[in-house]
């Protein structure tokens, strides 16, 4: 990886290794901190890891369904709603999707604050860190007296691939 601050979801990669070692992440996780990764949430963080795309949640539903679980809304939700909680998954508000955690050893340190790279053609979304020293939005809101509790950047454009097959 050229850049250590960007995802792989755009770069060709192991994606076998690269699945297997977030789930490991996940599995260490949630036993260090007494955390039930329940089958259902197992499941539903092995579907967003399939691929570097935002899911919506009616694709997870059928998705699970197809495997043998519940397909009722609520079931998929409350497995989202921990995997987001405990950050082995973001909610990707553009699209109204979830991607798993493309960062997964950094998505337990405090400052954590991902953007997201989102190319309009294909959905593959790519996460990155959005710290960056010429732009701290942390000192920018102490200064004003503003409490961060959630901050969300997606950038939309074209990936690499997609741009060359445009160009043609």
């Amino acid at each position: 990886m050229t850049n250590k601050l960007i995802s792989i979801a755009f770069e060709k990669h192991n994606h076998n290794e690269c699945l297997k070692k977030a789930m490991d992440l996940a599995e260490e996780y949630c036993s260090d901190h007494r955390l039930n990764l329940t089958p259902i949430r197992r499941k539903v963080l092995e579907i967003l890891l399939q691929e570097h795309r935002a899911i919506g949640a009616y694709t997870i539903l059928e998705q699970l369904r197809k495997a043998g679980y519940s397909s009722q809304p609520p079931v998929a939700y409350r497995a989202l709603d921990f995997l987001v909680e405990h950050r082995f998954a973001h909610k990707i508000e553009r699209l109204n999707a979830f991607v798993a955690c493309a960062l997964p050893g950094d998505s337990h340190c405090d400052n954590h604050s991902p953007a997201f790279m989102i190319c309009r053609q294909c959905d593959t979304v790519a996460e990155t860190r959005s710290v960056s020293p010429d732009f701290d939005i942390s000192k920018i809101a102490q200064s004003t007296g503003f409490k961060i509790e959630q901050t969300v950047i997606e950038a939309e454009g074209l990936c690499n691939s997609c741009a060359e097959i445009e160009k043609l």
